[in-house]
């Protein structure tokens, strides 16, 4: 196995960190909106890192051992993929020191921290991409970015120069020179050393350059062995789990077939749903993928089409039940609701906390970790999926013990009962 072994054993929670917690304990220069307000694009809500800081005892209550930070960099945008310096703290969030604070504190409680890579592009407000700007073709660093015409079309008209999805608001690299290839190799470097656990990289496809990322990946683990490198890959991930480029995948081909499945009014059914699956694991591969219900890119489950508490408990039975590490998005466990982005980037109501802790899903999602860090069979057994007599049976098998998913198919119209069952084999 090519991915470091503790992986196996992660339960992670997504953060953004802009929604999560505000803290008074840090105080940023700036107005911020209410919290709870509802999320725009545009709209800050100031939550910190200190908030982070406060919340860890609530999230290893959880049983998580494992966070993923969406950015934190220094950014002029809620979700700071908009990145204007990679080796500073974002001011709203906080200082270096507030970052230290928060990995020491993690890593006491047995909490591993990865971060958000945005490495294929950067912000308008990057240094260098300034310098284009203002001093056009004589920059020393016209070759950092794609430059198709001058003067810069960066705030009005079509941009004249290759960027993420169009936006101008998102310079893209040309990682083909060797200054921004250190540069961004030296990032990664950075933030090993500073003590975190791993990189979790943002369209690492639009990157598309293997020799990039195998370099990545020897600066990173170079600093740290254990170092988890898991990639935004949302299609066949085959081509990046070689064990020269990452260590796994977020796992959206697993997602999409639980969608499919469990939510969409066009549903998919058992036999399509357990090859779909089949083919998001490949046994004996090597890697470790990141598996997960939803992100910040995606609807929460509890505004889905067809949903209802039975289909995200049976959603989250399966996500537990899979090989490789599950993921939380922040607030699923307290049945958060969330459309589209940005609408799924919610403010956590933690003055509710106590009545949202009372619904099912909390109860049930602590269930859920304390079944899979109890059964090493969860995290090490094979996976069997079949449809069998009408019924979904997903069967993990490891030494002398087996764990089996049971679902009547025939209930689908209504509720979703299912059944789990461990026995000596």
């Amino acid at each position: 196995m090519f991915a470091p072994a503790w992986v196996k054993d992660a339960i992670f929670y997504q953060i953004f960190p802009d929604r999560f917690c505000r803290s008074e304990r840090y105080h940023a220069v700036g107005k911020f909106v209410e919290w709870g307000s509802k999320p725009t694009r545009e709209n800050m809500f100031g939550g910190n890192l200190a908030g982070i800081e406060d919340k860890l005892e609530y999230i290893a209550g959880l049983g998580v051992n494992a966070i993923y930070l969406c950015p934190i960099f220094k950014s002029n945008s809620n979700h700071r993929y908009h990145t204007v310096d990679y080796f500073e703290i974002d001011p709203v969030l906080g200082t270096l020191e507030d970052f230290d604070r928060l990995v020491k504190k993690a890593h006491k409680l047995k909490i591993r921290v990865i971060l958000d890579g945005v490495f294929n592009h950067c912000s308008r407000g990057f240094f260098q991409f300034n310098s284009l700007m203002e001093l056009g073709p004589n920059s020393p660093y016209v070759d950092w970015f794609h430059v198709k015409g001058w003067p810069l079309n960066a705030y009005s008209g079509k941009p004249n120069y290759e960027c993420w999805w169009n936006f101008p608001a998102l310079p893209k690299f040309n990682t083909d020179c060797p200054d921004v290839r250190e540069y961004l190799f030296s990032v990664g470097e950075y933030w090993m050393k500073r003590g975190i656990d791993g990189w979790r990289l943002d369209v690492p496809n639009e990157i598309d350059d293997d020799s990039f990322w195998q370099e990545f990946r020897r600066r990173v683990k170079a600093v740290n062995p254990d170092a988890y490198i898991v990639g935004e890959i949302w299609d066949d991930p085959l081509r990046w789990l070689k064990g020269d480029l990452f260590d796994g995948v977020m796992n959206y081909v697993f997602r999409k077939a639980v969608m499919q499945f469990l939510f969409d009014e066009n549903p998919i059914d058992v036999a399509e749903f357990c090859e779909r699956v089949r083919g998001a694991f490949v046994e004996g591969r090597g890697d470790i993928p990141m598996n997960l219900l939803g992100s910040h890119d995606t609807t929460r489950l509890g505004s889905q089409p067809r949903t209802s508490i039975e289909r995200i408990k049976l959603a989250y039975a399966l996500l537990f039940f899979m090989p490789g590490a599950p993921c939380i998005y922040y607030g699923e466990e307290l049945s958060m609701k969330g459309g589209k982005d940005p609408d799924n980037r919610r403010s956590v109501p933690w003055e509710n906390l106590g009545e949202m802790q009372k619904k099912p899903m909390y109860e049930f999602i602590r269930q859920m970790v304390d079944m899979r860090k109890k059964n090493s069979v969860l995290r090490d057994g094979s996976l069997d999926i079949r449809c069998e007599d009408n019924r979904l049976v997903v069967e993990r098998r490891g030494k002398g013990v087996s764990m089996t998913l049971t679902v009547d198919v025939e209930t689908f119209a209504g509720d979703l009962p299912f059944t789990i069952e461990t026995k000596k084999i």
